[in-house]
């Protein structure tokens, strides 16, 4: 890997990665080949000290066992975190907002302490949120509808330094009422949207690759991403 490769690092694939998540580091990759941008996907598991090195991050979605090994990880191997400090874009997918938030209450109702990067906490619902959902962004940068397939019991809380990502026009989002849908505090983006999301919106993927290069990007015309997102905001 010579020293012009972005270095896109996926985090505990072995353990955070339900739904196909692990895709979304592959588009980010692709999306970068395609430009003629050389790019590699670093994989970083339990066996691995997180690198504060990447250029992006991406954390997918788990289950209870699953995020306790997560939340240990990073806490003793804090790379992320500093990464995120100099603004480095990471992108977390819906049990990895609960790990990067303050806490979050398992099925059973223990409370357990997250790494602290998201203001936000975390509680179990009592209906199951699963379906289609989609979301008009609020975030500088995006103006394309977001859409994406959620499976969660977790109602998320924000905090007065957590924006949302998105105000949900169809499904539920963050479970909680008011209609919300992800997070967003500094160079870190969360959302409830499997899919893979960043598959689903290209936006939303050039946004973190240009956050992650400090540049803007060439547009990429891929008729079968708009088709896909047609036939997904059709049956909405």
């Amino acid at each position: 890997m010579s020293e012009s490769t972005v270095r896109i690092g996926l985090v505990l694939p072995d353990v955070m990665g339900t739904y196909g998540d692990n895709g979304n580091a592959l588009i980010l990759r692709q999306r970068l080949r395609m430009r003629d941008i050389d790019a590699e996907v670093v994989h970083i598991t339990l066996n691995d000290p997180v690198p504060e090195s990447c250029e992006v991050y991406t954390l997918g979605g788990a289950e209870d066992s699953a995020q306790r090994l997560a939340t240990r990880h990073l806490t003793k191997y804090p790379g992320l975190q500093k990464a995120a400090e100099r603004g480095v874009p990471v992108l977390a997918i819906c049990a990895a907002i609960q790990v990067l938030g303050h806490w979050y209450e398992t099925s059973a109702g223990e409370r357990v302490d997250g790494i602290s990067m998201f203001d936000v906490t975390t509680a179990p619902q009592e209906k199951r949120s699963i379906g289609e959902v989609v979301s008009e962004p609020f975030l500088d940068g995006l103006s394309a509808k977001l859409t994406g397939f959620e499976n969660h019991r977790g109602g998320t809380t924000l905090g007065l330094d957590a924006a949302p990502l998105a105000k949900v026009t169809s499904g539920v989002g963050n479970g909680v009422g008011d209609g919300r849908e992800g997070v967003v505090q500094g160079s870190v983006i969360g959302t409830y949207m499997h899919g893979p999301v960043l598959a689903r919106n290209p936006e939303l993927a050039d946004y973190l690759l240009e956050k992650a290069l400090g540049t803007r990007l060439a547009p990429l015309d891929l008729p079968e991403v708009t088709q896909l997102r047609r036939e997904r905001l059709r049956h909405m």
